[in-house]
């Protein structure tokens, strides 16, 4: 720590001295999203270290993968983002499902592909929403969570359940759509794409918004190769790069997957890039819904043994989720359970760049980069 001592001369002079003041923010702060921990260091108001502190939330879900047999292991995997539970069952099914050398009902895939889009849609609304209410906008938050509940609707009634879908099994889905369910699917995303103008219009306009996240918390190339950022935050730096089009699963390589990338990659760029990405995200759903309608009927899964074993060997699958790459890696010694299976979540390492983002910076613009990095704490603890 360092002292500077400003001696003053005259009548009445007297000695002040300003030092570095460390400052914790959270574990238990709004704009953590969660019990997130972060160690500043303060020259004045502006900020010249930080250390983010992780690990409130950890719940070993890595060792717990390990006694569970590989259908249990979904339920867990869908909990650690839980904003994209249905992205997250992905990636362990897909795994599991490639070391079995199994091939997957095509009725199940294009489904899939339509789940894991609305589910996208779902995480980038509650982000645009809870955002501005993060500097100060207190009205967008109503209009993402209109658009949020309609969709929630679709999802619950295929799925049964809210957030946690523990809707993909190994081999497919866990049952056939409810009858008439595709077009109110339909329907529910013609409503949400008229109304995604609203937020538009009431965000993007608004001037104090701009000023807060124009040129604040810019993220360079260079930084995000270095930490392995991805998902909207890395577009929004000009990373080119997607998953769903790079490097093809489900039924993504049939389909036209629109990238959305910024180059300025600036707080407001990471908002701009989300925002986009739903109308994207939207328009792929309508392609599904189109190719299902096309489908003649089928199953949309397959018949498994009682007791699931996989062969022994490894392998990894890695998705695009929502926040970012998604990845399993699986090592199997020809048990019901896996040997070992190593978790890459994206949230962990998107907020680890906070290290080299925040230095330099205003506390008073610490929340709006905060904000912007768009990460869920379970995520990043596991």
């Amino acid at each position: 720590m360092t002292t500077e001592r400003i001696v003053g001369i005259g009548a009445g002079a007297k000695e002040l001295a300003t030092e570095d003041m460390t400052l914790n923010i959270g574990p238990q702060h709004p704009s953590t999203h969660g019990v997130l921990r972060l160690r500043l260091t303060l020259d004045g108001e502006r900020i010249s270290a930080a250390e983010p502190i992780i690990g409130y939330m950890h719940r070993g879900a890595e060792k717990l993968f390990e006694v569970r047999d590989f259908r249990q292991i979904i339920v867990l995997a869908n909990r650690h983002d839980w904003l994209s539970a249905f992205s997250s069952e992905l990636g362990v099914v897909l795994a599991v499902e490639r070391m079995l050398g199994m091939e997957v009902p095509v009725r199940a895939v294009w489904t899939r592909t339509l789940l894991a889009e609305l589910n996208r849609v779902l995480n980038h609304l509650m982000f645009l929403g809870s955002y501005p209410l993060e500097v100060g906008a207190i009205t967008p938050i109503f209009y993402a969570f209109r658009e949020r509940e309609a969709l929630q609707r679709v999802m619950e009634e295929v799925s049964g359940g809210r957030m946690h879908y523990m809707f993909n099994r190994v081999g497919g889905l866990k049952e056939e759509l409810p009858a008439g369910w595709t077009a109110r699917a339909r329907s529910t995303v013609s409503e949400v794409r008229a109304r995604m103008s609203d937020i538009d219009d009431l965000i993007m306009g608004n001037e104090i918004f701009r000023a807060r996240t124009r040129g604040v918390g810019v993220l360079t190339r260079e930084q995000i190769l270095q930490y392995g950022v991805s998902g909207p935050i890395a577009r929004a730096s000009g990373v080119d790069f997607d998953l769903r089009r790079d490097e093809p699963y489900l039924a993504y390589g049939d389909l036209d997957v629109r990238v959305v990338t910024r180059t300025e990659g600036d707080c407001l760029a990471r908002f701009e890039c989300l925002l986009d990405q739903v109308h994207a995200s939207l328009d792929l759903a309508d392609a599904c819904l189109d190719r299902l309608a096309e489908l003649p009927p089928g199953p949309i899964n397959q018949r498994l043994p009682k007791v699931l074993k996989v062969p022994e060997g490894h392998t990894y699958a890695w998705t695009e989720n929502p926040l970012g790459i998604n990845g399993y890696y699986l090592v199997s010694h020809g048990e019901k359970t896996p040997w070992r299976m190593k978790l890459r979540s994206a949230s962990f390492n998107n907020i680890q760049v906070l290290t080299e983002l925040l230095p330099g910076n205003l506390v008073a613009d610490m929340i709006a980069i905060l904000g912007s990095m768009f990460f869920v704490v379970g995520d990043i603890d596991k």
